[in-house]
């Protein structure tokens, strides 16, 4: 059974949520709740430079509309195990053995950049357990691979990834200069998005003993299983919403370009003034939407 155990972190802003521990067949996770305890379940993905913070625009909307809002630090996250290996396969059958261990049989599923990918591959190995799927500036794997082929300047906007394989350097440089990596990557949000109290929450989930190197290891692991091709072609059918920040720097819109391949059920959201953080930078049209596309409004 989970473990109550709420963190005490800096802040006069921190959203309403419990926090717990569970021990999965092969990770000890942190996750947090919100939300009445019958409520329909949601279950929100972070991405890189991340973890369950990112969502805290969201948490208290989608509680206050009756959800029961599960939002997990993946594995290398923050309070969950810094434990390989990383691959997506892996964080894939993490999330499904979340929804055992909750007994959740049917959740939404939100997701956002590399929250993506277990995301898609979850709704695609076992469409039974997503009802629907949104996912934020975030690849579909086989979409990214396309848009490499297609886009050389998807390439170029990726140039992170190969860096990311380099051993040790690219964690020495988040961490430099009072974790100026770190904030470089939050650069372009409003204050509004990111204050100082914020920013420091994000410092602090990464100040811990090897958080870079668990986290960049998600890359390296997606970058070993890129060169063997594409994972498996069978269709996605569940509902999916796609939001996109359209100011994105890192991933173009037309890694989306060839979706519609591997996707059966699409709808696509442009927020055309919003960039990669798209639930941070742009959180009251972001959270219209996905309370729009929750009760099937969002077509």
């Amino acid at each position: 059974m989970p473990e109550n155990n709420q963190p005490e972190l800096p802040g006069d802003q921190f959203p309403d949520v419990d926090s717990h521990f569970i021990d999965l067949p092969d990770l000890h996770m942190h996750y947090v709740t919100a939300g009445p305890a019958d409520g329909k379940p949601i279950v929100l993905l972070h991405g890189f430079p991340e973890f369950w913070f990112c969502w805290h625009f969201q948490i208290p909307v989608l509680a206050g509309a009756g959800y029961r809002v599960i939002v997990p630090d993946q594995r290398g996250y923050n309070l969950t195990k810094k434990k390989g290996p990383y691959t997506i396969a892996r964080l894939t059958e993490d999330l499904r053995q979340l929804l055992d261990a909750l007994d959740v049989r049917e959740c939404d599923l939100v997701a956002h950049d590399f929250g993506a990918p277990p995301a898609y591959t979850l709704a695609w190995l076992y469409p039974d357990r997503v009802k629907n799927l949104i996912v934020m500036n975030g690849p579909h794997p086989n979409a990214f691979l396309d848009a490499l082929w297609s886009h050389p300047s998807q390439v170029l906007r990726s140039w992170y990834i190969l860096f990311f394989q380099i051993p040790r350097l690219p964690e020495f440089l988040f961490r430099a200069g009072h974790f100026g990596g770190l904030h470089q990557a939050f650069k372009e949000l409003p204050l509004d998005a990111m204050n100082v109290a914020d920013f420091r929450r994000f410092r602090e989930a990464f100040s811990q003993p090897g958080a870079f190197t668990t986290t960049i290891g998600w890359y390296r692991a997606c970058m070993r299983r890129f060169l063997k091709g594409k994972i498996g072609r069978r269709d996605i059918t569940v509902p999916t919403w796609v939001i996109w920040g359209m100011q994105d720097k890192e991933l173009g819109p037309f890694v989306n370009e060839t979706l519609e391949s591997y996707v059966t059920n699409l709808q696509f959201r442009p927020i055309e003034d919003a960039g990669h953080f798209v639930q941070m930078d742009r959180r009251d049209e972001v959270n219209q939407m996905l309370l729009e596309c929750l009760s099937g409004t969002g077509d």
